[in-house]
């Protein structure tokens, strides 16, 4: 039996092999004859014999390796040709590039210089206006924040100007005119070098714009998280959520308003289920008018709970310590309501409250919500009827209310964090002119 599988096996051997031969000739078009010739030289040790000595026949195998060897030798041949015609292509690209550098390297170099100071004549200007900035809104309270935040900035401006001074040097000593091409001209290795020297110096420059950059992100970031939003020299400090803690609105005018706008600049700690930032209301409906936050959604009600106007999507995961500002507006013709974030309208419906009259006699309080809900005398010299689940904890500033619906372009021009918003005050409500009085723990801060 072992011989038999033996046997199969080579037969299997022989066979595998025989295919890849016929697929090696396959490949070559072209006809290999291999005619071997075989002298055999016979010498007779007695007499030379006149008969012709016999050539056996080659056999297949033999033929077969023959033209593998000849197929090896061929590859051979056609490796050793392609190596030396990209060798030649390759040289010839390093002259190519070379006189090219040659010939372009001074006015490539020129732009980059030109890019360059233009870039850092761009941030000396940026970091000189945020000085003067800075410098008109320094009180006893922010003088040493103010004077850190200054030296942060001239330091940077620091750093453009020796970036300016580098992109000076670079220009006068790796492009001075015929002299740098000549020895481009004459020297492959020392372009080399140069090119290298060149690339450090501008990566260098590179990194260290992006470094001036990124400092001055975070400057302005936090120039926007500790200052109050443009024209606002104050605000309204709520420190935590508290029934007790709220501050009372004494309006110019009575409310009785068949439309209104309602604005204000917020900066929440946290938010609830529903967050009252401002509310208007009597003891038959003390849902008047309320302005409120949820989660990340902002909410508008007009004539009591049922008639609400919601945008979603206003604060962002993480993103409590932003100011933001929000406007309400409604008229009783058609009910047409609306709700703005930053000077942008997030959402406007019609059909709310349609015909309805906003009563005078009511209270306008903000942070809190007048419901009713916790009956009792409570603690003396607070009023009652708050909760401090629906109480607002943050910072609260250029609170407003028109008898009109504004325009479009007015309630943007209030959106703008750098603009005057605080200037632009309500007929019914002004921010700095209406009485304001707080309760509790909120307290007027600067």
């Amino acid at each position: 039996k072992r011989s038999i599988m033996s046997h199969c096996r080579l037969a299997r051997a022989l066979h595998v092999l025989s295919l890849c031969l016929c697929v090696a000739l396959a490949i070559y078009e072209d006809d290999i004859e291999v005619n071997y010739t075989l002298i055999h030289l016979c010498v007779s040790t007695a007499t030379p014999s006149t008969v012709p000595c016999s050539v056996p026949d080659l056999s297949k195998w033999d033929k077969m390796f023959s033209m593998l060897e000849n197929s090896q030798m061929r590859e051979n041949m056609l490796l050793q040709y392609a190596d030396d015609i990209i060798k030649v292509e390759m040289d010839s690209l390093r002259q190519e590039m070379l006189r090219f550098v040659a010939q372009y390297g001074g006015s490539c170099g020129a732009a980059v210089e030109a890019a360059g100071t233009k870039v850092s004549l761009q941030l000396d200007n940026h970091f000189k206006g945020m000085l003067d900035r800075l410098k008109p809104h320094e009180d006893t309270n922010v003088k040493s924040e103010n004077l850190q935040l200054e030296r942060v900035l001239q330091q940077l401006l620091s750093t453009a100007q020796s970036q300016t001074a580098r992109l000076l040097k670079l220009e006068s000593s790796c492009f001075s005119g015929p002299h740098s091409k000549m020895g481009l001209q004459h020297s492959n290795q020392h372009q080399e070098q140069e090119v290298a020297s060149q690339e450090g110096h501008l990566e260098a420059t590179l990194g260290a714009l992006q470094q001036s950059r990124t400092d001055l992100e975070e400057v302005l970031s936090s120039l926007k998280q500790r200052y109050l939003p443009g024209g606002c020299d104050m605000a309204l400090l709520f420190p935590m959520r508290s029934r007790r803690i709220y501050t009372s609105v004494i309006p110019e005018i009575p409310l009785s308003l068949s439309s209104f706008t309602a604005c204000l600049w917020v900066k929440p700690n946290a938010v609830s289920n529903k967050t009252v930032l401002l509310s208007y209301g009597n003891r038959r409906n003390p849902y008047e008018i309320e302005l409120l936050l949820s989660h990340d959604a902002a909410q508008l009600t007009v004539g009591g709970e049922a008639h609400l106007v919601e945008a979603s999507g206003v604060l962002k995961p993480g993103g409590t310590s932003q100011w933001i500002h929000l406007c309400g507006a409604w008229s009783s013709e058609q009910g047409k309501a609306s709700l703005w974030v930053n000077g942008q309208r997030a959402v406007v419906i019609p059909g709310v409250a349609e015909g309805h009259v906003i009563p005078q006699g009511g209270s306008l309080q903000l942070g809190q919500e007048r419901n009713g809900c916790c009956g009792g005398r409570g603690v003396p010299g607070f009023e009652e009827g708050f909760d401090h689940k629906l109480a607002f904890a943050g910072k609260m500033t250029g609170v407003n209310i028109w008898d009109r619906v504004l325009s479009e372009e007015e309630i943007t021009q209030l959106g703008q964090l750098d603009n005057q918003s605080c200037g632009h005050r309500g007929n019914v409500v002004a921010w700095g002119v209406s009485e304001m009085v707080p309760h509790g723990g909120a307290q007027f801060i600067h």
